[in-house]
C-alpha cells in the first residue's frame, strides 16, 4: 500500500471530494457521509435517486456509531460475528442520520470491512465512508480503475488504486431485524 495515495485520498475526502477505491468486490465511490454537498454531487455522478440509501463502511463499529440506534448485546453479537468481513447489515438508523444517508427507510446500510485498503481508508479519516458501488445505476460495477474512469472520465476527485478482495460479486445485505438476506452475494 502506498501511504503518499493513502492520505491523498484522505485529503481529497476532508475537502469534500469524492473518490473510487476498492473494495471486497468491486470498486466503490466514497465520501464524507456528513458532506451534503459531496453525498448529493456522489449521487448525481452515478444518477442514484436519493431515496434509495447508501452503504456506510467503518475500519471497526465505533465509527457507525453516530449513525444507528444503540443495539443490544445480541444484535451486537450477531454483527460481531460477520465483522469485519464481507456482510452488510441494514440496522435501525439514528433519527438523526441524515436522509440523504438512509434514504427513505428507518435503517442504514453498515458494514465494518476487511478489505485491507478501504479499512486503512476509514482509519486513515477517523470515520465512516460511504460505500456504493462505482457505476451509473443500472450498469455493472467496475472491477478495476480503468472501467472507474470510462464510467466517470474526469468527474472524480482521485482513485485509490489497489486490488479488490476476493468475492465475485458485491456484499451481501441483510437486516438485522429480521436476519433476513436482502442481496445475495
Amino acid at each position: 500500500m502506498n501511504h503518499w495515495h493513502l492520505r491523498q485520498a484522505v485529503r481529497i475526502i476532508h475537502n469534500g471530494g469524492v473518490i473510487a477505491y476498492p473494495t471486497e468486490a468491486v470498486y466503490g465511490l466514497g465520501c464524507d457521509p456528513l458532506n451534503a454537498e459531496a453525498v448529493l454531487h456522489l449521487l448525481a455522478l452515478k444518477r442514484r435517486s436519493i431515496d434509495k440509501g447508501l452503504v456506510l463502511i467503518a475500519s471497526d463499529r465505533d465509527q457507525l456509531k453516530p449513525f444507528i440506534l444503540p443495539l443490544d448485546n445480541n444484535q451486537i453479537d450477531t454483527l460481531d460475528a460477520s465483522w469485519p468481513g464481507p456482510v452488510t447489515w441494514l440496522v435501525p438508523a439514528n433519527p438523526n442520520t441524515p436522509q440523504w444517508l438512509k434514504g427513505n427507510h428507518n435503517t442504514i446500510a453498515v458494514r465494518v470491512t476487511a478489505h485491507p485498503l478501504a479499512a486503512a481508508l476509514c482509519q486513515e479519516l477517523g470515520h465512516a465512508l460511504v460505500s456504493t458501488s462505482a457505476n451509473l445505476s443500472g450498469t455493472k460495477p467496475a472491477r478495476n480503475s480503468l472501467q472507474v474512469r470510462r464510467y466517470f472520465d474526469q468527474k472524480l476527485d482521485g482513485i485509490l488504486n489497489g486490488p479488490l478482495g476476493k468475492l465475485a460479486k458485491p456484499t451481501p445485505i441483510r437486516d438485522l431485524g429480521s436476519g433476513r438476506i436482502i442481496r445475495s452475494g
